[in-house]
């Protein structure tokens, strides 16, 4: 007896010192909470905002595509900022799930899944479009059916989403502010420790912005012969069949997907099968008939790592997303133009199996091994 009576005490004594260290390490970091999972950040900050990119992609058509708006210009600091928010479960209401859950770097910033899993393990409404080249999209408008004005806009919503992220901007303030680590990156971004939904909003769309893809084997053909009609030295002969009928005015791909950011400047209706889906798209979303089945269109770099394909991830490959263009095409008063003929009917392009493989292996050329294993754009958090 005297034995127990003597052991509990022991417990009760640590158990006071436990807290009594809690509250001493809250009241030295005037009550922020040191977190055991906080990021590992260099001293210096990466370099975001003066990427070495190609020319193509500093004027022409991609650079007149960049949605960039004047008062959130992407620095380092911001950029460092959004990529500890991306990646920080604590901005989900369990801490259990994080922008990049459902943007994975290893699968070109897209989900693996069909659709995404939420924090309390709901399923999202549609397949996590990947993020790669979001800067180039000329119209900024984003989400599947572009119901978001602007990409400042649409990195708040998924965190008030009660499927996806489940908080209010105020609860996620409340504790982003009991967080010892973010009021130093705060005032590194932004001047001052004050968080607020506005600086969470550029921070967050700085850092997506600045997730460029430029050194796929096709960025270094074209860096080598200067154009992209000309058969690149470091293609086979498949890439290159496959190159030159993606760009030629024949089969079309070019239309939608023309510039080097492989991406369209609005949204398309590519001819999908919707009679049994109740999703129809931008239409669905704002009413407008005219753009029912119409889809935000998304980059083609990475394309071999975003699997599944469209906005339900209906495709499970891209010899699958070949044939639905070669035979599969459905007709629609909204149809995009290219996918149209001349006398009103739908343009199927009747492929061949050669011509199948050589499209599929040139979309294979646009991934981007560097891209997928820099560390700036990883996940700072250890063991997260």
């Amino acid at each position: 007896m005297t034995k127990s009576i003597f052991s509990l005490a022991i417990a009760l004594l640590l158990l006071s010192s436990c807290q009594k260290d809690r509250s001493n390490s809250e009241n030295a970091n005037n009550g922020k909470v040191s977190s055991a999972l906080s990021p590992s950040l260099p001293e210096t900050p990466f370099n975001y905002a003066q990427q070495n990119l190609p020319n193509y992609l500093l004027a022409g058509p991609v650079a007149n595509a960049d949605n960039t708006p004047a008062n959130n210009p992407i620095t380092n600091a911001g950029a460092s900022l959004g990529r500890v928010l991306f990646y920080d479960k604590q901005m989900s209401a369990n801490a259990t799930v994080s922008c990049a859950s459902c943007h994975q770097i290893e699968n070109g910033f897209s989900d693996p899944a069909t659709l995404s899993f939420g924090f309390a393990n709901g399923e999202t409404g549609r397949h996590s479009m990947s993020l790669a080249n979001s800067r180039y999209y000329a119209n900024g408008h984003f989400f599947w059916d572009e119901r978001a004005n602007s990409l400042e806009d649409q990195v708040l919503m998924p965190i008030q989403d009660g499927v996806e992220m489940g908080m209010t901007l105020d609860s996620l303030i409340q504790r982003l502010e009991t967080l010892d680590y973010y009021p130093e990156l705060f005032s590194a971004a932004f001047g001052s420790t004050e968080i607020n939904s506005d600086r969470i909003s550029k921070a967050l769309a700085q850092f997506v912005r600045s997730i460029i893809s430029f050194n796929s084997k096709y960025d270094l053909g074209l860096q080598q012969v200067n154009n992209r009609n000309l058969d690149f030295p470091n293609f086979s002969a498949e890439e290159n069949l496959g190159k030159n009928l993606f760009f030629s005015p024949a089969i079309g791909c070019a239309a939608c997907h023309g510039t080097d950011a492989f991406i369209a400047p609005g949204p398309r209706n590519n001819g999908l099968d919707l009679s049994n889906d109740d999703d129809q798209g931008i239409g669905g979303q704002n009413g407008n008939p005219n753009q029912i089945g119409q889809f935000k269109v998304g980059s083609l770099k990475n394309i071999d790592l975003t699997s599944p394909y469209m906005h339900d991830g209906r495709f499970s490959s891209l010899e699958e997303v070949i044939e639905h263009y070669s035979t599969g095409v459905q007709n629609n008063p909204n149809l995009s133009g290219p996918l149209r003929l001349p006398n009103g009917g739908v343009r199927l392009l009747n492929l061949s199996e050669t011509e199948k493989s050589a499209l599929v292996a040139f979309l294979k050329t646009l991934s981007d091994p560097v891209l997928n294993a820099e560390e700036k754009f990883s996940d700072p958090f250890p063991e997260s």
